[in-house]
């Protein structure tokens, strides 16, 4: 790749921001990166300021929603060490949600080395906190123009990052969706696609106004079976048996999912990857068998489920001095800031 062109920032903003108490995805570093594609190939990577972007109002984002995304953390070490958490299985969803939604595939090489420059620019920008990280956020979204119903000529990949604290705090009550669904058989559940979160918003709002936090998704046809939980991926455990869905085209394959379910196989913790119903989760609460539940993805790495609800009923989770989730969770982010010894490979260092 022709080497990467960097314009550094004249007025960086980094003293201006408060480390200690950051949220999630509202304070940006002072750089992004950019590569447009067009006649038929993708250009050179640039890190220039983070800044607006000018678009006309006929590109066909705003018509057509060809929009895909990631989402990644950069952690740093003790000894100040940058790692990335398994760069790779982002880079192969993304080309996979871009040929989804007819976007043409990234090269390798400007993701990934694109990303690395970008992190080496902004280093000091990777909080040290423990529960913070450097969120960061890659997009493909169509600037080419016209009303045709057609993909865009043109295209515009961008990575900004965000350092971040915690995703979610405090205890996490879910209603469970009978009515609306995430995705359907055929859709485009499995990609990281703008138009599948921007479907979600309404019905959470709807169970945020009855007192929940977030929607636990069922499937399209029958409302039965249980997929997903908000934008997460989902785990139950049932006595001391972890149980997750299996991936389809309406389930996203989480990278932290596959993560649990590698650790849990090294634990030697008996995981079950299979369909399972709302009514066996029901059952399950009730009789006592039901021990924890869990959102599991990439910004809030693993989120407890205090209590759901379902058919006007609440049920509560049992409050456990030593859940698998944080027991799983721990292993993880040990993993992620080179606390723990990584044996399975997936840290990166930049």
């Amino acid at each position: 790749m022709d080497s990467i062109q960097v314009t550094p920032t004249t007025a960086s903003k980094i003293n201006d921001v408060d480390f200690k108490n950051l949220g999630f995805g509202t304070v940006f570093s002072d750089h992004m990166l950019v590569c447009d594609y067009a006649d038929g190939k993708w250009g050179i990577p640039k890190i220039i300021a983070y800044q607006p972007i000018s678009l006309m109002p006929s590109a066909k984002i705003f018509h057509y929603g060809q929009s895909i995304f990631e989402g990644m953390k950069a952690y740093k070490d003790a000894n100040n060490q940058t790692w990335l958490f398994r760069p790779e299985e982002n880079f192969k969803r993304f080309n996979i949600s871009a040929k989804r939604l007819a976007i043409p595939e990234l090269p390798k090489e400007v993701f990934m080395e694109g990303l690395k420059a970008l992190l080496k620019v902004d280093e000091q920008w990777i909080p040290t906190q423990d529960g913070s990280s450097l969120y960061i956020r890659p997009i493909i979204f169509a600037t080419g123009e016209g009303f045709h119903a057609s993909p865009a000529d043109a295209y515009k990949f961008i990575i900004c990052t965000a350092p971040s604290g915690a995703y979610f705090a405090g205890k996490v009550k879910v209603l469970i969706e009978q009515n609306y669904s995430r995705s359907a058989n055929g859709g485009v559940g499995y990609a990281k696609a703008g138009g599948n979160y921007a479907g979600q918003f309404y019905p959470t709002q709807l169970a945020i106004d009855k007192g929940y936090n977030q929607v636990i998704w069922t499937d399209d046809n029958t409302h039965e079976h249980i997929e997903e939980a908000g934008s997460m991926n989902i785990f139950v455990r049932i006595n001391d048996t972890l149980i997750t869905g299996p991936t389809s085209d309406r389930i996203l394959d989480g990278i932290t999912r596959k993560s649990i379910l590698e650790i849990a196989k090294d634990e030697g913790i008996k995981v079950e990857v299979r369909k399972f119903t709302v009514s066996e989760v029901v059952e399950a609460s009730k009789n006592g068998s039901l021990k924890e539940m869990f959102g599991a993805g990439t910004a809030a790495v693993i989120s407890p489920i205090a209590g759901f609800g379902f058919e006007d009923v609440d049920y509560d989770l049992p409050e456990l001095d030593n859940p698998m989730a944080l027991q799983l969770k721990k292993r993880i982010t040990d993993i992620q800031t080179n606390k723990a010894e990584d044996s399975f490979g997936w840290t990166v260092s930049v």
